[in-house]
């Protein structure tokens, strides 16, 4: 998911450390605000994504999405 896209930055930046000839990013759902977040960020890297979900809410949650992966698979909320 790219939801904020702020993980994704982060890990983006932490490839680029070790010289990759190249980095895409390819996930299933994304939002135009985190796409907007890695754009900014990483404009060179191009972006994969299965479908794109309206917006983000007060949470940082996909809407209409599937609510917080991690919280999902790990039960912690």
């Amino acid at each position: 998911m790219l939801a904020t896209g702020n993980s994704a930055v982060a890990a983006v930046e932490r490839l680029k450390e070790a010289r990759p000839r190249s980095v895409r990013m390819v996930c299933l759902v994304a939002c135009p605000e985190g796409i907007r977040t890695f754009r900014e960020a990483h404009p060179e890297v191009p972006i994969y994504t299965a479908a794109i979900d309206r917006q983000l809410d007060e949470h940082g949650y996909i809407l209409p999405g599937l609510g917080d992966a991690g919280d999902r698979i790990f039960g912690t909320q």
